[in-house]
């Protein structure tokens, strides 16, 4: 009897681990994780509230540690150094090796820095993995004030990390309100006002252009407009990079990431790529060819493990859908809203009073197809958004049933005349 198919999986991420566990369902092929992060698999969405004090980090694991062993899902914490496609064969760091029959990269994503002098000084660091998060802890030690360049999602998790310690926290906004490259301006601005209630400095339309440190650890820096910011914290929150710089001399193809086709196979048979590190060779409308988002990750988990097990299935995102947190706003986008609409996309916004909830709905001005809906504050139900985009319906009937994709129907009904007031009044401009 011939041995089983050994499936290697590299990185514990959301997108490997859902790999593994749906190989294990449907096949007994031997499967290894390797990863150098951590023992086991954990929730990276939760590691602020490790910081924070309100979780542990034995909660961050979704599963018990004999979880693993029970189904036959070897974990193996390691560096790799080195991929020889040729011959199937890892080179682990230590002299280690491993051969495979199919591997899987999902090796995640890293922090990208601005390439500017002092960013290796001490304090100064990025927030993506378990290691980040010691570092920061160490880094904040009788810190008193922190400097975040950027304001995206990682940015916002730190603002709020550093908040509870008591740490005074400015943040440099590249863009007129936070998050603008990606929300619409209103909504952007919903959030800025947000995050400084939270006594957060915000510097919009400021960009970081040094760094000053004094025996080897930050002191302050300098923004574009020459100002000067004491801190002993200097947060780097620009985006993440694809975990690829390992693959050099592998033969694997890469461009900003790991490059697949629809099955998610790299140019090199048996090797594929999914998560944060996989950039997709065509695009697809509506969607960035690398998604550093964990629903796009556990998709693709999923869909590698069916072609893997003999049952080719190309990958399909479907619509575009994302969640995240300000603070104690929450974020919800379905479809596509776009930060800068043009000629052939209108948006309807409405706010509370006290500008904690809002809802922006894109549609197409002439024919009146719904685009897409933010929501901030509001749950709303995914499946509805989801068959509406897929059924094409229009504006009105987006409005007309907007009750029904909402959570909480006593909400929307105290709600309701303000709304449809608003959107009126949106609508009267936009034609004027």
């Amino acid at each position: 009897m011939s041995a089983p198919e050994h499936v290697v999986i590299i990185g514990n991420g959301i997108a490997g681990i859902t790999a593994a566990r749906h190989i294990r369902r449907i096949s007994d092929k031997k499967i290894t994780v390797i990863s150098a992060e951590s023992d086991y698999f954990f929730s990276r969405t939760a590691l602020m509230y490790v910081y924070m004090g309100h979780m542990n980090w034995e909660h961050l694991k979704p599963y018990e540690d004999w979880f693993w062993e029970e189904n036959r899902i070897e974990l193996k914490n390691a560096f790799v150094d080195k991929i020889e496609s040729a011959s199937k064969m890892l080179f682990l760091r230590g002299e280690e090796k491993m051969s495979y029959d199919k591997l899987v990269l999902a090796t995640g994503s890293v922090s990208s820095f601005l390439g500017i002098k002092g960013e290796d000084l001490q304090g100064v660091q990025g927030l993506v993995t378990k290691q980040d998060l010691e570092l920061l802890e160490k880094n904040t030690m009788n810190c008193k004030s922190a400097v975040i360049v950027g304001g995206g999602l990682i940015g916002v998790e730190l603002a709020e990390m550093l908040h509870t310690r008591n740490i005074s926290v400015t943040m440099l906004i590249r863009e007129k309100a936070f998050w603008q490259n990606v929300l619409p301006l209103e909504d952007a601005q919903l959030i800025s006002r947000h995050i400084e209630s939270h006594s957060i400095m915000l510097k919009h339309e400021t960009e970081l252009k040094e760094i000053h440190g004094t025996k080897e650890r930050v002191s302050s820096i300098e923004t574009n407009s020459g100002e000067e910011i004491n801190c002993n914290l200097l947060g780097i929150s620009v985006g993440v990079t694809p975990n690829i710089d390992f693959l050099e001399g592998s033969g694997i193809e890469t461009d900003q990431g790991i490059l697949v086709d629809e099955y998610l196979q790299t140019n090199i048979p048996e090797v594929y790529a999914i998560g944060d590190c996989a950039q997709r060779r065509t695009s697809i409308k509506g969607r960035k060819d690398i998604e550093a988002v964990w629903y796009t990750a556990r998709m693709m988990g999923e869909t590698v493990a069916q072609t893997i097990c003999g049952k080719p299935f190309k990958f399909n995102p479907g619509h575009w859908f994302n969640s995240a947190k300000f603070f104690d706003i929450e974020f919800q986008t379905y479809g596509y809203v776009s930060a800068n609409p043009g000629e052939n996309e209108k948006h309807l916004h409405w706010e509370n009073i006290n500008g904690t909830k809002a809802i922006t709905i894109a549609y197409h001005p002439e024919t009146f197809r719904f685009f897409g809906i933010n929501t901030f504050g509001i749950r709303m139900q995914h499946e509805v958004f989801d068959r509406w985009l897929t059924e094409e319906r229009d504006l009105e009937y987006v409005l007309k049933n907007l009750c029904q994709a909402n959570f909480d129907p006593e909400f929307y009904a105290r709600h309701e005349k303000e709304i449809f007031s608003s959107f009126k009044q949106n609508m009267m401009h936009s034609q004027t």
